[in-house]
């Protein structure tokens, strides 16, 4: 059974879209209005499918409230996770601008509300406005980095693999408090994940 939960997007969730995402930032007020129009608004459980890989991009996804990880899988049948988004990221972007179906899963890791645009409204945003553009490039750019940086420690040793996650987490998901940079709280499965180490060994480190 399908219990996700959707609405018409309030006010409140179309501020905290604006406001949340970096995507959004410094563009104007009428394109940003224009480009949400049809935003919709869903809950989701934790460990709920939003997309499945070969899934056609239909919309544009962005995180309002809670976490998900971008999956795959590799030859072995093994789960990858490639990314940790939070709240006032994107995703699904890239199946809008090829035209092709999604390569990833994406799933949730708590309780999560994520707003959809359709894609024919994403894409015209980025066709009207060039600093959308600039922000999607950015964005790619950022991802590519810490894609290339995981790769790079891929055959050290595990307390580099390990810590160099937490710093992955940090930069990406961190929150600053007064006790310093808060991370999510993910099992160890999901380091394990991220980290292409063993569960045993990413809990021994």
């Amino acid at each position: 059974m399908d219990d996700r939960t959707s609405s018409r997007t309030s006010s409140a969730d179309l501020d905290l879209l604006t406001q949340s995402a970096p995507f959004f930032q410094d563009l104007p007020p009428e394109a940003v209005e224009k480009a949400t129009a049809h935003v919709v608004a869903r809950k989701h459980p934790a460990n709920q499918v939003i997309l499945l890989e070969n899934d056609w991009g239909g919309s544009v996804y962005f995180i309002l409230e809670g976490w998900a990880k971008i999956r795959t899988y590799n030859l072995d049948g093994k789960e990858v996770t490639l990314n940790i988004l939070g709240k006032g990221e994107i995703f699904g972007e890239m199946a809008a601008l090829d035209e092709v179906p999604r390569s990833t899963d994406v799933i949730t890791l708590a309780p999560t509300t994520i707003g959809s645009i359709p894609s024919q409204d994403f894409l015209k945003l980025i066709e009207m406005e060039p600093q959308a553009g600039i922000h999607l490039a950015q964005l790619m750019g950022r991802r590519l980095r810490q894609v290339n940086r995981r790769l790079r420690l891929r055959e050290s040793d595990s307390m580099s693999r390990v810590a160099d996650i937490l710093l992955f987490l940090a930069d990406g998901q961190g929150r600053t408090s007064e006790k310093g940079i808060e991370i999510p709280n993910l099992p160890h499965r999901e380091l394990s994940s991220l980290s292409g180490l063993a569960r045993d060994t990413v809990t021994r480190v």
